[in-house]
């Protein structure tokens, strides 16, 4: 299945019927047991009125067995023996016995009927007294369900035991039924209800979710279309349909547009990267090719320094071009510790023979150590260098100092500085300042570039400020090692 409206329909339908089946239960269940406590009140009321006549000595034959169809009446003694019966049972079960016929008469031994009187009572000058009132026990009666048959019609009953004692001390056990037809006939009716009903309620939950989710979906089909248009015509400048809603659809489209927005720009710098650098590369090749042909042709005009400087040049930016590209690909810097107090000093150690000297104020204590490449952070620290030395006019300075939980590494010149609105378009690759290409002797403008993404690979920042002594002064910050 799939079809999300399909699912979603069928899920909820699922989860509708086993709600409705337990309530359905848990109805069924509560409505018979309240009518069955209301059988077994009936039941128990009319044992004890039957009892309560026992109890103060009326005959057997005076009992009044009143609604002998509703309630059918057993009353047995304490061997088990019927003693009492309504006139119309004929058969019941679930009583203490299934016997209808009363005992005609008491065997010999047994106690006699209540009210039977005492032949002999005078003969010994007995003044002819009663015994006194018997008693109806007051402890909840026993209950149990079982059948009766009244007039010929055998129907379901629930019994209440209750045991009554009369004046002459016989213990007697009063069975008294309450029909369940009631409680069948109330129970048999919500079933069928809930049979009846369940399935075309399902039917309507199953439709409702049906459409619900079709209309929810719609959203979805148009942002589907419009990414298919977008895969097909390879258009990013293209955006999928917003709804106005505020839901999750909502929040999927506009997070979809911003993945346009950023891959479209994406793509176009990566377009541009590649402009740029082939028209870079264009120029040493360019002239290489230039020089070659020239010696080619007249061997003596050969001008073999200006044949290795572009051949350097070269190197380089491919170089450059590599190491933004591993970039871009999220090369990890890797986890080697760092010291960069030593590695600022080693750098400038290497610059001895450049155009300005580098002073440096980086202690030797070894507290400066960072995780990340080596390599890397090097070649940062160096790009930071030729950039200082390239624009001041007489001084460059480097600094190592900690800041809060990280180092900072500070590189200083006393040139024109950098404008302040031109202050972040430096990072930039292939870009390069009106009066820094005036400058150039070679640069591609990838040093800043390539400097800013090491550091951010490396979970620091790059940033550029005005320097105390009127140049630049670049800032690369990087969290200290673990």
């Amino acid at each position: 299945m799939r079809s999300v409206r399909a699912r979603a329909a069928l899920g909820a339908t699922l989860v509708v019927a086993v709600a409705l089946v337990a309530a359905g239960l848990a109805v069924l269940l509560v409505l018979r047991a309240n009518l069955i406590d209301q059988a077994d009140l009936q039941a128990e009321v009319a044992a004890r009125e039957v009892a309560g006549e026992l109890a103060t000595g009326t005959p057997y034959a005076e009992v009044e067995l009143d609604d002998e169809e509703d309630h059918p009446v057993q009353v047995t003694d304490e061997e088990g023996r019927v003693v009492l019966v309504s006139k119309d049972l004929r058969a019941v079960t679930g009583t203490g016995t299934s016997g209808v016929t009363p005992v005609s008469s008491a065997p010999a031994g047994a106690s006699p009927s209540p009210g039977d009187d005492d032949d002999d009572g005078d003969e010994d000058g007995d003044d002819g007294a009663r015994p006194g009132r018997g008693e109806v026990s007051s402890d909840d009666p026993d209950f149990s369900e079982g059948t009766a048959t009244v007039d010929g019609t055998t129907a379901d009953y629930r019994f209440a035991a209750v045991e009554a004692t009369t004046p002459e001390g016989v213990t007697l056990t009063v069975y008294a039924g309450a029909p369940l037809a009631a409680e069948q006939e109330a129970v048999n009716t919500v079933r069928g209800a809930m049979l009846t009903g369940l399935p075309l309620l399902l039917v309507v939950v199953a439709g409702v979710t049906w459409l619900v989710t079709r209309r929810a979906l719609r959203p979805v089909e148009g942002i589907r279309r419009e990414l298919a248009a977008i895969t097909a015509s390879e258009d990013l400048a293209r955006r999928v349909p917003e709804p106005g809603s505020r839901d999750e659809i909502a929040a999927l489209a506009r997070t979809t547009n911003e993945t346009l927005t950023v891959l479209e720009a994406s793509v176009e710098r990566q377009r541009r990267f590649v402009a740029d650098a082939s028209h870079e590369l264009r120029s040493p090749i360019a002239s290489l090719r230039t020089q070659l042909e020239v010696a080619e042709a007249h061997p003596e005009l050969l001008d073999l320094p200006g044949a290795v400087a572009d051949t350097v040049r070269l190197q380089v930016l491919a170089a450059d071009l590599l190491l933004l590209a591993r970039l871009d690909a999220g090369e990890k810097p890797g986890s080697a510790t760092v010291e960069l107090g030593a590695l600022v000093r080693e750098e400038v150690s290497q610059r001895t023979g450049d155009r300005i000297a580098v002073s440096v104020e980086a202690p030797e204590d070894g507290a400066f150590e960072v995780s990340g490449s080596r390599g890397q952070l090097s070649r940062v620290v160096g790009n930071l260098l030729d950039n200082a030395q390239r624009h001041a006019d007489g001084r460059v300075a480097v600094s190592v100092a900690a800041d809060g939980g990280g180092v900072r590494v500070e590189v200083r010149d006393d040139g024109a500085g950098v404008p302040e609105d031109e202050r972040e378009r430096i990072f930039e690759r292939f870009v390069r300042l009106d009066d820094a290409r005036s400058r150039d002797d070679g640069g591609a403008g990838l040093g800043l570039a390539i400097a800013r993404d090491v550091a951010a690979r490396h979970g620091g920042t790059l940033t550029v400020h005005a320097a105390a002594e009127g140049g630049a002064a670049f800032r690369l910050w990087l969290p200290r090692s673990a």
